[in-house]
């Protein structure tokens, strides 16, 4: 068995060594009866399918979603295989029938993918927009700076999250995501600064977000929020989603819980949360982390209400 460095933070126990953890999970089939009153701030550990339906209706004004990518992916007991695009078209359209009837009226949603998968997800809402089931607000690019190179192809290091929401009644907090950059050129009129100022590490803006973020950090060792899992997202990332659309107090909801690493930041954030997960040992990974955050509810990039630029 190999020893970790020090510095490896690394969260990886077994089921067995998280069953303490998984005490304080609600399971599916058990006698809950899932109100919103019962699943608030719980990590629900139970097939996604099985529970969306027993869940209340316009519970949640912010859903952030996370599912399978079309790609043969092992996740601790189970694996998800890659499939047509006709098979991941249907797979996609069941989970999102049953996920968007608990969505509020003014709430919004978003759905992380890669390339591919983005092509029949974003079929999917073009369809149901034609439905005036939702309204497509935009398709965000976030820069992955993992990976390694591909010798007979373009090395992938983007993937996309689309926002939709449910109305044009929906919460956006474009102050609270303002993104730190330095001010190569400053500009003065009449002696003073225009749209800049000045602190003790150089002259900065803050600017409002494009759809393109390229200031992510994909968790890695020696980092407090990294786990095991196969497809884990960065707090930071998420940070921005449930930021600019949620309010403190407010539910944010995800229906493929992976490590919790929404609900963990939900929680940092001071927002409630809810989510489910079927693999036991990641539901044990993500009550946790939760617990961690009750000490340390810090994010990787993100200080004192800034996004701050990635270190490269």
């Amino acid at each position: 068995m190999l020893t970790k460095s020090k510095r490896n933070k690394t969260i990886d126990f077994t089921e067995e060594e998280g069953k303490e953890y998984l005490k304080r999970c609600i399971f599916a089939g058990s006698e809950n009866d899932f109100a919103l009153s019962t699943i608030e701030n719980k990590v629900i550990c139970g097939d996604t399918f099985s529970i969306l339906p027993a869940l209340p209706e316009n519970s949640f004004p912010l859903i952030i979603a996370d599912p399978p990518y079309n790609i043969s992916k092992q996740y601790s007991t189970s694996k998800f295989n890659a499939t047509g695009s006709k098979e991941y078209y249907a797979y996609t359209k069941k989970w999102l029938d049953l996920t968007l009837p608990l969505l509020t009226q003014n709430g919004s949603m978003y759905i992380c993918v890669d390339w591919k998968s983005s092509i029949v997800i974003g079929q999917i809402l073009s369809e149901y927009e034609e439905q005036k089931k939702l309204i497509i607000r935009n398709r965000i690019t976030w820069e992955r700076e993992k990976g390694r190179g591909a010798k007979a192809n373009w090395k992938n290091c983007h993937e996309d999250i689309w926002y939709i929401t449910k109305s044009e009644n929906y919460t956006f907090n474009i102050d609270s995501v303002k993104i730190r950059r330095k001010v190569i050129a400053p500009y003065k009129t009449d002696g003073i600064p225009k749209d800049w100022n000045e602190s003790e590490d150089g002259k900065y803006r803050d600017t409002c977000p494009s759809n393109f973020w390229n200031d992510i950090t994909v968790p890695f060792w020696s980092m407090s929020e990294n786990t095991a899992h196969p497809t884990q997202k960065p707090e930071k990332l998420l940070a921005k989603l449930i930021l600019c659309s949620s309010n403190p107090q407010e539910t944010v909801f995800d229906p493929f819980g992976g490590s919790g690493s929404t609900a963990v930041t939900a929680k940092k954030l001071g927002r409630k949360f809810c989510t489910i997960e079927k693999e036991k040992k990641f539901c044990a990974w993500a009550q946790y982390r939760l617990e961690q955050a009750e000490k340390d509810s810090s994010i990787q990039g993100f200080e004192d209400g800034v996004f701050h630029q990635r270190n490269d």
